[in-house]
């Protein structure tokens, strides 16, 4: 079972509070884009064994998106931000080296920079750490 934390009103539940919206960091195509990258958008997602960035909702609690980093394999929750994060913040990026030193986690900087357009680079501009050169 997932244990979460709200970062907006601070509460601690079971996943059966939150509700997922599936992956973080995606850049939505919008009407001026080619059919390629609208198709992309609405249908290809990555499902990866081990670190994942994804969307939740606090469906019980204050209602508000926020994204969450976990292990998809063991479920265990590296930490939760909020929703207009750019990329992952420092401090969790750092606790996933820490926690997978080989990980091959799928946000990796590229992926990120695909994903937000802003070159990969983190809440203070500068490139996110990496876990063995990803995120």
């Amino acid at each position: 079972m997932l244990i979460l934390t709200c970062p907006y009103c601070g509460v601690t539940g079971e996943e059966t509070e939150f509700h997922c919206g599936g992956e973080a960091h995606l850049t939505r195509e919008g009407p001026r884009s080619d059919d390629a990258s609208f198709e992309s958008y609405l249908f290809h997602r990555t499902n990866p064994r081990g670190v994942h960035f994804e969307r939740w909702r606090h469906v019980f609690g204050c209602g508000k998106w926020f994204h969450a980093a976990r292990d998809t394999a063991t479920l265990e929750v590296f930490g939760t931000y909020p929703a207009q994060t750019l990329a992952p913040p420092d401090e969790i990026l750092a606790l996933i080296r820490e926690k997978r030193p080989q990980s091959d986690a799928p946000e990796t900087e590229a992926t990120l920079s695909k994903r937000t357009g802003d070159g990969g680079a983190g809440r203070n501009g500068s490139a996110p750490p990496t876990a063995r050169g990803q995120n």
